[in-house]
């Protein structure tokens, strides 16, 4: 053919192009469609191959239960009488050490989530939501101070004083049903909120470290409610005991799934305040000032935000928080409607761990607060049902915390890659004020 004649392997500029048999045309539509989902699945590639922080913690969760194994396996006795002749039958060591793991681990489930062997197969995800409640209010707590760059050790105190308020109100006033609940909800969120606002005071005014202020506010509080424990007209009949009066049931805590689960209204409250707490750090105006005093206070300064004014203002929001949760403790059955010494029931410093896992997010703290209530329902029927030491519950926590505040190990053991988000929470800064 000469160079004159038609080209049958070209078209025209202007011919459309006859789709293949049996395959649909691709319309433009559908071709940015399929570049968007590309473009997506890469992006959630790359963030599972990145220490992005939701990453390096579901990671961190993971080797924690890895070492616990490893943990479980060595303090079991069955493990360790087979392992005197590992050399003749291997097998059986590495069948025991796999039973015991199994066993506790399934344990701890059954605890925590769902038990097909118990009475009431909802129980232990009630008890989780019961443990888990305080937690994730004292470390939505703990959370926004270290947004500020505050470190608030005083959880525990501000517990105390939030719980006794909260149950003198409950127990010594004679209001109605509803009424009395809210009352006693405000007293804990005022006795909690007073008692923080003093180290915000003593930190803006005189710039005494919160640390040392909280600690000492913690002994003060402790010494308070042992006091208040001998009063006659705080402590319950016949005064042999140090153990207050029981809270009036008009004022105690509504069970959400009848009166069996002890799961109640306290958890609603958890999960107002967490959406309050991402709320006020997102979009809110005082929360800006937090975040921007948190990051960095001569830029914050500069701009015309006022330091002094901002440390008072979150503990008082920290204290408030730290006030439902003690509210919590009384007002629910999780202490028996009662105050004792021991009502804060260690939840002041879980609460401190609660957060770092949370890293420095509200719904980040509200999931490891679940997290750890669902380790500490767990516990009960680890014991019960197997050798295990309940300790090891205690153990992951530390495990957890230990991994969390290493991203380095784990971006070392899974290879990750360094990515732009990876530590971007402010925290607290330590001892530089």
């Amino acid at each position: 053919m000469n160079g004159d004649g038609p080209d049958l392997g070209k078209k025209d500029a202007g011919e459309e192009s006859t789709p293949e048999p049996g395959k649909e045309p691709v319309t433009p539509d559908v071709a940015t469609a399929r570049s968007d989902e590309d473009d997506t699945h890469e992006t959630i590639s790359q963030i599972l191959r990145s220490d992005h922080p939701a990453v390096v913690t579901v990671l961190a969760v993971i080797c924690a239960m890895i070492v616990g194994a490893i943990l479980i396996v060595a303090s079991d006795e069955t493990t360790r009488n087979t392992a005197k002749y590992f050399t003749a039958a291997p097998g059986d060591t590495l069948s025991a050490g796999w039973s015991a793991v199994k066993n506790a681990y399934v344990a701890l489930f059954q605890g925590a989530i769902y038990n097909p062997n118990g009475g009431q197969a909802l129980s232990p995800i009630s008890e989780t939501l019961v443990y888990a409640t305080p937690l994730i209010l004292a470390g939505l707590s703990v959370t926004l101070a270290f947004r500020a760059g505050l470190f608030n050790i005083g959880a525990q105190g501000q517990i105390l004083m939030s719980a006794a308020l909260a149950g003198y109100i409950g127990f010594a006033w004679d209001l109605p049903a509803v009424v009395h609940i809210v009352v006693a909800i405000l007293g804990g969120i005022i006795g909690g909120a007073i008692w923080a606002a003093l180290a915000g005071l003593l930190k803006a005014k005189t710039g005494a470290h919160e640390v040392i202020t909280t600690i000492m506010l913690n002994y003060i509080a402790i010494f308070f409610i042992n006091w208040l424990l001998t009063q006659t007209w705080f402590q319950a009949p016949p005064y042999s005991q140090a153990v207050s009066r029981t809270v009036d049931g008009n004022a105690q805590f509504w069970h959400l799934f009848g009166s069996d689960l002890r799961v109640n209204f306290s958890f609603i409250l958890a999960i107002v305040a967490t959406a309050f707490v991402w709320w006020l750090l997102k979009y809110g105006t005082f929360g800006f000032r937090v975040r921007a005093v948190g990051a960095n206070q001569d830029a914050a300064r500069t701009a015309g935000m006022s330091i002094s004014a901002t440390y008072i203002g979150v503990m008082v929001v920290v204290g408030a928080l730290c006030g439902l949760a003690g509210a919590s403790q009384v007002l629910g059955d999780a202490n028996n409607y009662q105050i004792t010494a021991s009502v804060d029931g260690g939840v002041g410093f879980t609460a401190i761990t609660v957060a770092l896992l949370g890293r420095g997010t509200a719904w980040g703290t509200f999931a490891a607060g679940l997290l750890f209530g669902a380790l500490t329902a767990g516990s009960g029927q680890l014991q019960a049902s197997t050798p295990t030491p309940p300790d090891l519950v205690q153990v992951l926590q530390a495990l957890v915390v230990i991994f969390i505040a290493a991203p380095g190990l784990i971006r070392l053991v899974f290879r990750l890659r360094r990515s732009k988000s990876a530590g971007s929470a402010v925290l607290a800064k330590g001892w530089n004020g």
